[in-house]
């Protein structure tokens, strides 16, 4: 009887501090909510992680890959420097399609098992954009006339050669009827303004009023947007379009034979070149042709651990043979289109 006090005070503290049920569950929900709060924060974190390793391998992989193609770049200009050393031995200043850097894409070898493409297109024997209108923002006449002549060559009928030089020229009027200036372009959707300035890229032309793909398509491969004018058409690498664009009564057939003639001995002066029998009573005059280049594009690609980085510069060589860089982009592909060379050490 003397510990039943003591009994029934101990089952009441128990029964003081117990704790409910439904508290105890509500208990375990709380805890487990937690536990799955910080999973998913866990697994977020993770996930952004992984993104920015992926995004700093990424960027790491494309710089490396850029520097690549800068080193197949220099590769290109002491092409052109010796190119242009050779000349000057022989005493023969002229660029030709036979010749070896114009035939030809060369393939390096790189260290970790991926490979490098270049290839030197040559842009002197186009027509440059930027002479139809001379510095002072006077149209040329010639180069006007030799345009229009390409265009009808290569069957562009939509695109007149006065909506090209309006895009050059300084003035918001247009130069004739056939013209465009902000007019037009403000009418497009997007709308847009004319450059009213030099053509900095060839890919301009696609905003040129007339202008289709097919038709930009068809007349990149032979002209050109040079940064300076008065360059000149090297009449050893010009395409048949461009030969054709010298004079209105040159035939395709003409054409041709200049072309076979020119690939059996290629011309070692403009004079040569002007006595082909095909000019004969035509009047051709020298003004605007030349026999070497100038400018050229060196197209890279280089490609390694299933990645691809691609280049195109635009390089320039003084009549000293010093080669510079005056452009690069990096956003066109699919420009390695010459047969492969492999270059292997030593």
């Amino acid at each position: 009887m003397i510990g039943r006090p003591d009994s029934c005070v101990r089952r009441t503290r128990k029964a003081l501090f117990r704790k409910p049920a439904h508290q105890s569950g509500m208990a375990l929900i709380m805890v487990l909510l937690s536990m799955a709060l910080v999973v998913m924060m866990t697994a977020g974190m993770t996930r952004h992680q992984s993104v920015r390793v992926f995004k700093a391998g990424h960027y790491l992989a494309q710089t490396q890959g850029y520097s690549v193609a800068l080193g197949v770049e220099a590769f290109a200009q002491q092409i052109l420097v010796r190119d242009f050393e050779s000349d000057r031995e022989a005493n023969e200043y002229v660029d030709s399609p036979d010749e070896v850097w114009a035939r030809y894409a060369a393939v390096l070898p790189l260290d970790d098992g991926g490979v490098a493409e270049v290839q030197v297109d040559d842009l002197s024997g186009r027509i440059n954009l930027n002479d139809l209108v001379t510095p002072a923002g006077q149209v040329n006449t010639q180069t006007r006339e030799r345009l229009m002549r390409l265009l009808m060559a290569l069957e562009i009928t939509e695109v007149h050669v006065d909506a090209l030089i309006d895009w050059i020229d300084p003035d918001e009027e247009t130069i004739s009827a056939y013209g465009a200036e902000d007019g037009q372009y403000l009418m497009a959707n997007p709308p847009y303004r004319a450059a009213n300035q030099p053509f900095v890229s060839v890919s301009e032309l696609r905003l040129i009023e007339g202008m289709t793909e097919d038709y930009y398509r068809l007349l990149r491969p032979h002209v050109a947007a040079l940064p300076v004018s008065g360059t000149g058409i090297n009449v050893n690498m010009a395409t048949a379009q461009v030969l054709r664009s010298l004079h209105m009564e040159l035939t395709d057939a003409q054409v041709v034979a200049v072309i076979e003639r020119r690939t059996e001995q290629r011309f070692l002066n403009v004079q040569d070149f002007l006595a082909s029998p095909e000019f004969a009573g035509l009047g051709l005059r020298p003004d605007g042709l030349r026999l070497n280049s100038m400018f050229f594009e060196v197209v890279s690609r280089v490609t390694w651990d299933e990645r691809v980085v691609d280049l195109v510069s635009t390089v320039y060589r003084s009549q000293q043979g010093e080669v510079s860089t005056v452009s690069r982009d990096s956003g066109q592909k699919n420009r390695i289109t010459k047969e492969p060379f492999a270059v292997t050490e030593g």
